[in-house]
């Protein structure tokens, strides 16, 4: 039954995305109840992770790293991607998966969309500028540019000696500048 609720989520992510995907249109694509569905994967995310093979919940570890002062995000979101990555039962999924998200077809449209969504606007959200939400999605997707160039450097590219260097020294170097895309000021400013 869980086998068949993954195909019928595979080929729905495919054909709608990620966000027009619905866990009643996956239910009714593999003959099941929704609630079956909700049984076996929580929720839609849960059920993107188990698609793709990544054991690891973006959304969760996003959300994780939203809470606390905002003036310390930038570390946080930096040290919480990074010790993710480096854990050994996470980096090959999560590189397929990568390398899948920035390809072509209806899987890459799907893993597009999911981050975008569960990623970046949870990031807008949390940066909180009534004044000016578009400026707060250009800040969360500049800090997300800066994390996803030191994943594809340290873990796609495995350029040395970046792919060594401890995750300690990459939050100090990286965390500032992901710090400053998301408050659009310098540390301590």
């Amino acid at each position: 039954m869980r086998a068949r609720i993954l195909a019928a989520a595979t080929a729905e992510f495919g054909e709608r995305g990620y966000e027009a995907a619905s866990i009643r249109a996956i239910a009714r694509r593999a003959g099941v109840d929704p609630a079956l569905v909700h049984h076996y994967f929580d929720d839609k995310q849960r059920l993107v992770a188990e698609v793709v093979e990544v054991p690891l919940r973006p959304d969760r570890l996003v959300g994780t790293a939203l809470d606390g002062p905002l003036d310390e995000l930038g570390e946080r979101l930096v040290r919480a991607v990074l010790t993710a990555w480096d854990a050994p039962a996470v980096r090959p999924a999560a590189v397929a998966a990568l390398r899948s998200a920035i390809g072509q077809g209806p899987v890459a449209r799907m893993l597009r969309e999911f981050l975008r969504r569960e990623i970046m606007l949870r990031i807008a959200v949390r940066l909180d500028d009534r004044d000016d939400p578009t400026d707060a999605e250009v800040r969360a997707e500049l800090a997300a540019s800066q994390l996803v160039g030191v994943i594809m450097v340290r873990y796609v590219l495995e350029f040395e000696p970046l792919a060594s260097l401890a995750v300690d020294e990459l939050v100090t170097r990286v965390g500032p500048a992901v710090q400053w895309h998301l408050t659009g000021r310098p540390p301590g400013a």
